[in-house]
């Protein structure tokens, strides 16, 4: 698959040939709900806590005497019938994390690409930027006529701290991530994909498993 590639100017410079074992694999929709199903379970922090009757204080003695009151008798003022008494069945803090097989994930991720790939993708030569500033981000942003954008570039500082406050700011929705970092629940949360040619050769190499070169 060829896609055009651009400068930050949103002219044409060149094409690339995005490999299809990647950016052109059938798109489960059953698939890419599970991953962003366990993504955000993961986030979850699980901290919620209730007390059992076991928990509560005080309750230490009956409440009234067992015989003679005509109501039903009660062994402690703390039993969950009773207003202040413990929960039954409560939430206790536990871990929601759960991982898919590494080979789902990975196709998963070959989806959320190939979606991307058929819609909202574009391919950059570079992303430079003199200085890190959230004002030139969003002025690239805006040339590139996109406000929504996963930004992902390889080790990229100026960039990263350029766009760190997009996503508070009321008209862009912008993120900027690492080649490695990259993720399906951030590229479906984004209405387009920026990749620098730097990053869809990390990419391609991270989807195939390839092991970087190492430096001579």
């Amino acid at each position: 698959m060829q896609v055009d590639v651009i400068n930050i100017e949103k002219k044409k410079v060149g094409s690339v040939d995005l490999p299809d074992d990647v950016f052109g694999a059938e798109v489960s929709d059953a698939l890419l709900w599970e991953q962003v199903k366990s993504q955000l379970a993961s986030r979850r922090r699980g901290t919620h806590s209730t007390k059992t009757r076991g928990d509560v204080s005080g309750g230490g003695i009956k409440p009234y005497k067992q015989k003679g009151t005509g109501r039903a008798r009660q062994g402690s003022s703390r039993a969950p019938n009773h207003v202040g008494g413990g929960k039954v069945f409560g939430p206790h803090p536990r871990d929601y994390s759960y991982r898919l097989p590494r080979s789902a994930r990975k196709a998963a991720l070959k989806s959320a690409l190939s979606l991307r790939a058929k819609g909202g993708l574009l391919v950059l030569d570079k992303l430079a930027l003199e200085a890190p500033k959230t004002q030139a981000m969003t002025a690239i942003l805006d040339k590139l006529e996109v406000k929504n954008a996963l930004i992902v570039d390889a080790e990229n500082t100026n960039a990263k701290l350029s766009t760190r406050n997009l996503g508070k700011n009321g008209d862009y929705k912008s993120k900027y991530l690492l080649p490695e970092a990259l993720n399906v629940y951030d590229v479906l949360n984004h209405e387009s994909l920026i990749l620098t040619q730097a990053a869809v050769e990390a990419l391609v190499k991270r989807v195939r498993g390839e092991k970087p070169v190492a430096a001579a």
